[in-house]
């Protein structure tokens, strides 16, 4: 392994004076997203110099990642700056001026499209015939108030009924379902549009929460997710220059890519060190002293360390944690794991030649009249396609030229995943000529994807309190190891970060840089109460 001699601006500051005395503690961050980036950033400026970050795809960003088209940028991950008040990742785009060029068009507070707050979203049915606005308008009132009656079950501590299994999705179903039947006013074709309307927002809900169907979402959890004030922004130069901020101060040689992790042995023993850094090619002239943590990559070297901030996503920890620690997790650990909810959430974007849709479009949302009475939203292998939720509409078009972006989540969009560009966009031109009426239209002359469900490193969007967990879970998640009852072990040997581990805000990728600054900070209290408990003993 190499030694990462950083140098430090200054060794005035007592954290500084205590690191250099004794020796430098060796810290590894495994993951280069946001949370890995941040957690780096916050020890070096603290004057922690032994840190290396091992990401093991062939680039930094994550779950963030933007792709050049011509003249424009479009998101394959994050898109928006989710409020600002307070907002880190607001404050440090707007201090980088990185919002200059944000049309007012393009912030909103709106929770269905976010693209473009001026313009009407367009609910197409699929016999090709527009639902008229004023129905639109009435329906989404009605759905808003049993949103946020969704929310009161947490906020209030609202017992939640045995009839609605805790379900987000099964609770909105019923209450809606009745409201609808009992409205007096309306006539029987009414009631069943309203119905099918109401599938089509659960599954664009879907795809804000990442989860395969909301009624996989806890109910009694769903409010204490929390909203920062303030608007939504997109950054058009590119979500990716965030990223690129965090990292800019950190030396390319602290960052290692291309370097993934089969195993994470913990509570090591000095034998056990000995033993695995028998194997490990350090690239020093003197034989590193034992550490509780050494860590396995992939291409057989081995990198030994005090601690190792661990910042893999929810998916991942998922497919791999039996066998990624050594020992395996805590029980207890494993299960909050198991327990919290993670999917896939995937973009298909269409450009055109020409827009076919009308200049007030914001977005062309597909309400299929035959699912009015739908209990499940997961589809046949075959009729994937049927989770499509929506396109919006990029705004504005001197910047995106004529483009849509459609919604795909869960089982379906890692089926989406599978098929080829060709049957995908033969596909999404067929529902837009049936939802819209208008058979001329053409197929888009280039289509871009993204593919987070099959990503071996990665596997899915973001999390949600999945039925039967709840914000413990997640507290347990970040919690380090070994825990704090185990004092005779070395202690904050495996921390844990990532937005899964943000109780609050996870989903986010203010939750994401938070919790990377979070165990970053545990590290710095951890050897500042070793240099103030040092410099205040008594004289014997």
């Amino acid at each position: 392994m190499q030694s990462c001699e950083i140098s430090s601006d200054s060794t005035d500051d007592p954290l500084s004076r205590a690191l250099h005395r004794h020796r430098q503690p060796r810290i590894v961050v495994i993951g280069a997203g946001l949370a890995g980036l941040a957690a780096t950033k916050t020890l070096l400026e603290n004057g922690f110099t032994n840190v290396t970050v091992l990401e093991a795809s062939d680039r930094i960003g994550g779950r963030v990642q933007s792709i050049q088209h011509g003249k424009t940028t479009l998101e394959l991950g994050a898109t928006w700056i989710h409020g600002a008040n307070g907002n880190p990742i607001y404050h440090l785009a707007e201090e980088n001026g990185l919002l200059e060029h944000t049309t007012e068009e393009e912030r909103s507070v709106g929770r269905i499209s976010l693209y473009a707050k001026n313009g009407v979203a367009h609910y197409q049915t699929n016999s090709g015939k527009r639902i008229p606005k004023d129905l639109v308008e009435e329906f989404s009132d009605l759905y808003n108030e049993v949103y946020e009656l969704t929310q009161e079950f947490f906020q209030n501590g609202k017992p939640v009924g045995a009839e609605s299994q805790n379900s987000v999705g099964i609770f909105t179903r019923d209450v809606l379902r009745k409201k609808i039947m009992l409205d007096p006013y309306d006539s029987e074709s009414t009631k069943k549009l309203k119905l099918s309307m109401l599938q089509q927002y659960l599954k664009v809900e879907s795809c804000e929460s990442s989860s395969p169907s909301m009624d996989e979402v806890s109910l009694s959890e769903f409010g204490e997710w929390t909203e920062i004030p303030g608007a939504h922004h997109v950054i058009p130069v590119g979500f990716i220059k965030v990223v690129e901020i965090l990292a800019q101060d950190i030396p390319s040689r602290v960052l290692r890519l291309s370097k993934p992790v089969r195993r994470i042995h913990w509570n090591c023993s000095s034998q056990d060190a000995e033993e695995i850094s028998d194997q490990a090619d350090h690239n020093q002239d003197q034989r590193p002293s034992p550490s509780p943590v050494c860590l396995e990559c992939e291409d057989a070297e081995c990198l030994l360390a005090d601690h190792v901030i661990v910042t893999a996503s929810l998916g991942f920890l998922k497919k791999a944690h039996e066998t990624l620690f050594s020992p395996g997790l805590p029980q207890d650990k494993a299960q909050a794991v198991q327990k919290l909810g993670i999917s896939t959430t995937d973009k298909i974007f269409l450009e055109f030649a020409e827009p076919f849709w009308s200049p007030e479009c914001n977005s062309i949302q597909f309400v299929w009249e035959d699912e009015a009475q739908l209990e499940s939203q997961a589809y046949p292998e075959e009729l994937w396609y049927r989770k499509i939720c929506s396109f919006d509409v990029l705004y504005p078009p001197e910047r995106y030229g004529h483009m849509l972006s459609g919604w795909i989540c869960g089982e379906e969009a890692l089926r989406m995943e599978r098929c080829d560009d060709e049957t995908v966009a033969e596909i999404c031109t067929e529902l837009l000529r049936q939802f819209t009426g208008n058979q001329n239209i053409p197929k888009p002359r280039r289509i871009l994807r993204s593919s987070w469900g099959s990503n071996p490193y990665i596997r899915g969007s973001y999390s949600f309190t999945q039925v039967g967990s709840s914000g413990r879970d997640v507290e347990r998640l970040a919690e380090p190891l070994p825990y704090i009852k185990n004092t005779k072990a070395p202690p904050l040997q495996v921390l844990f970060a990532g937005e899964a581990t943000h109780r609050k805000y996870y989903s986010t990728t203010h939750g994401a840089l938070l919790s990377g600054q979070r165990e970053a900070n545990r590290l710095i209290e951890l050897y500042q109460y070793s240099f103030d408990a040092e410099t205040t003993k008594p004289n014997i």
